[in-house]
């Protein structure tokens, strides 16, 4: 690496790992719940073993963020981290904040409020880590004495709207239609709106050193897609609205804001195609290339067209909170946010791992595991996409068509169940290779000619 403090990256990784296998083990855990009877029930219900498979979600992704955030700030702003030390407090503060939480839920601890069911002690703990997380990288640009890149202001911009954006999830709200309103502002605009910078200027940090394009070319590029994902996805968040007793025009705007989502994301996938095509795929770390040109195409598949699918208002009426939801919400998770953060992990590996291949050498295009990671997690996840999209039609023909009961209807698509399990599985095992394939090789935080010598002349230029 090239600079002594992007080690914290390697801890911020190794913890997002960690919860990525739990979330993967207890979402399973769900999966089977639906194919009945329930042995742990009275121990572990679906309600408790959904929450932590989805609060697990968003936690190891946020980890994932931080990490790649500490690896990139120091190599963009050419100065060390501003506190290494305040890095590993935070670290620690939020391991402890979700140890605790998590344990809070097998006891029915929680607000209750959907995917934000934190109890107000965890999220002042949130507020907490994140204000730490942005003095850090705030003051680390700060110190370099230099001009912050595009890259780095649309990271801390989206960054930063994360953090002012969880505020609406610490009020209160007694009425739970008004709860729903508001709870879109934090959950919408988060993986809508300004995930989606975090998730564009990581990709532009990794197609700047991957293909060694034009660094002014890339970053413009990234002012296209920020302004489209800012246009369409906070109007967008009105897709949200059509059914919690809002005026009626925000049917008008939800179906037609939503429909211009996809279209940063089709930006964002041929952005990153026409990158790696200029570059001619030399850079030796393909793994990375798989895992970041994956990220663009997947999210243009997963939240922008399948998002598209369903959430029209004329479709929404029928699938909404349904299994096309799930379907939807699994491809574009996937897609926009852990690919991406696989990529920056595949990425930083060589530098950070110890009996990695020297960068930059023939061999070190990444392990045979690494490409069984890459397909089979490919190939599950497009499986339980299929999955939930059959089973969601079948849900929403039987019970809001025909009008049958839920558990009538849940026994009847039993066999799209059966084919959920069977692509989770496999996303399972392409899920456990990747941790694997990081957890067997020790960390290694040396400052190294290769990390030194890594920016490419593209991204030097600025």
């Amino acid at each position: 690496m090239r600079y002594r403090s992007q080690a914290v990256a390697y801890w911020y990784f190794a913890v997002a790992m960690a919860l990525f296998g739990l979330q993967i083990a207890f979402g399973l855990l769900s999966a089977t719940k639906y194919l009945g009877p329930d042995p742990l029930l009275n121990l572990l219900p679906f309600d408790v073993t959904k929450v932590i498979h989805t609060n697990l979600l968003i936690v190891w992704v946020l980890t994932g963020f931080m990490g790649g955030t500490y690896w990139i700030i120091p190599e963009e702003s050419r100065t060390e981290l501003y506190s290494v030390k305040l890095a590993y407090a935070q670290l620690a503060l939020w391991v402890v904040m979700g140890v605790a939480t998590v344990i809070g839920y097998l006891f029915r601890y929680g607000a209750g409020t959907k995917l934000l069911e934190q109890p107000l002690p965890s999220k002042i703990v949130i507020v907490i880590v994140m204000l730490m997380f942005l003095y850090n990288v705030f003051m680390t640009i700060r110190q370099s004495g230099r001009k912050a890149t595009t890259t780095e202001w649309v990271l801390l911009i989206g960054l930063g709207m994360s953090a002012v954006l969880y505020l609406p999830a610490l009020i209160p709200f007694k009425n739970y239609t008004v709860a729903t309103f508001y709870r879109w502002w934090t959950v919408h605009l988060w993986v809508e709106g300004v995930w989606e910078m975090i998730q564009g200027s990581m990709l532009a940090y990794l197609l700047i050193r991957l293909s060694g394009a034009d660094r002014e070319v890339m970053e413009k590029w990234l002012y296209v897609i920020v302004g489209l994902v800012f246009i369409s996805g906070v109007l967008g968040t009105a897709h949200h609205y059509y059914w919690v007793g809002v005026p009626h025009y925000w049917l008008t705007i939800g179906g037609f804001f939503s429909a211009l989502e996809p279209a940063p994301l089709v930006a964002m996938a041929i952005y990153a195609y026409n990158a790696m095509r200029r570059s001619g795929l030399a850079h030796p770390n393909t793994l990375a290339i798989h895992w970041t040109i994956g990220s663009a195409v997947y999210t243009m598949f997963g939240a922008g067209l399948l998002g598209l699918a369903h959430t029209w208002p004329g479709v929404n009426k029928w699938t909404h909170g349904t299994l096309v939801t799930a379907m939807h919400g699994h491809a574009a998770f996937y897609g926009a946010y852990a690919m991406i953060v696989m990529a920056m992990i595949s990425y930083a590996r060589p530098y950070l791992l110890s009996g990695q291949p020297r960068q930059g050498g023939p061999e070190s295009s990444g392990s045979p595991i690494g490409y069984w990671s890459f397909w089979l997690q490919l190939a599950g996840m497009f499986g339980m996409t299929i999955s939930f999209a059959t089973a969601g039609i079948g849900q929403v023909y039987l019970e809001r068509i025909l009008g049958l009961g839920f558990l009538e209807t849940q026994l009847k698509i039993q066999v799209h169940f059966l084919m959920l399990l069977a692509a989770a599985s496999l996303f399972a095992i392409g899920v456990f290779l990747f941790i694997w394939d990081f957890f067997r090789y020790r960390p290694r935080f040396e400052v190294t000619a290769e990390g030194a010598s890594a920016e490419p002349l593209g991204a030097q230029s600025a």
